[in-house]
């Protein structure tokens, strides 16, 4: 089975020329953490490397010289880093075979979420619609996926519904990325059965509780 290392390179040796972003080998203390970040990183070489022989003129005058080409690698792998590899591949292939001209990164990472959206899983904007849409209970309804919802819990459902969307889809689409890095990394992610659910508090949080608990919130998550 050819796998995702043996394909980058082939596509580099096709492509001959196509800078390369260093890939580091495991140690024994954070193997699996440094095995995930080398796949990311073969994966983003060989979508660079398929680019520059789908698009080769656009390619060269994009990304005249290889330092150049390795700081838009680096901050495509950032940027990608919330998806698997596997879909990094297929939003790169869905780009080439949907376009003539050479995709920008905002272009890529709508690409991922075509591919998720073919697995079931919503864009994080679409996800937060959902979510804000959502009667109470919501364990009770039906979600597109899992994701979705306990996106929206971690987010406080009552932040969602009694703020502006300028504040509360920038935290809810914190948290679904959180969710969604998961389950790229291979969790199953399930609702919990009914009985499993924490009760529901009889007594409401105050003004100043409220108040409270969204600047923590915001502290946690650096805005």
């Amino acid at each position: 089975m050819t796998t995702i290392k043996d394909a980058a390179a082939l596509a580099t040796n096709v492509a001959q020329g196509t800078s390369a972003l260093p890939t580091s080998s495991a140690t024994p203390d954070g193997q699996t953490k440094s095995a995930d970040k080398q796949a990311l990183v073969e994966s983003i070489n060989q979508v660079f490397a398929l680019f520059r022989l789908n698009y080769h003129n656009q390619f060269l005058a994009a990304y005249p010289d290889s330092e150049q080409l390795g700081m838009i690698m680096r901050l495509w792998r950032d940027a990608l880093e919330g998806f698997s590899p596997e879909t990094i591949l297929s939003a790169g292939r869905f780009a080439i075979e949907s376009s003539d001209y050479l995709p920008t990164l905002n272009k890529m990472l709508g690409c991922c979420h075509h591919v998720l959206r073919g697995d079931g899983i919503p864009t994080p904007r679409d996800a937060f619609l959902e979510a804000c849409g959502k009667a109470s209970p919501k364990h009770e309804q039906a979600w597109s996926h899992p994701i979705v919802y306990f996106a929206g819990r971690d987010s406080d459902w009552f932040f969602l519904s009694s703020n502006a969307e300028k504040e509360t889809f920038p935290i809810f689409k914190k948290h679904y990325d959180r969710w969604l890095a998961r389950l790229n990394r291979g969790e199953v992610i399930e609702l919990p059965a009914r009985g499993e659910l924490p009760a529901s508090s009889a007594t409401e949080m105050s003004a100043e509780e409220r108040k409270a608990a969204l600047a923590s919130l915001r502290e946690d998550l650096s805005l």
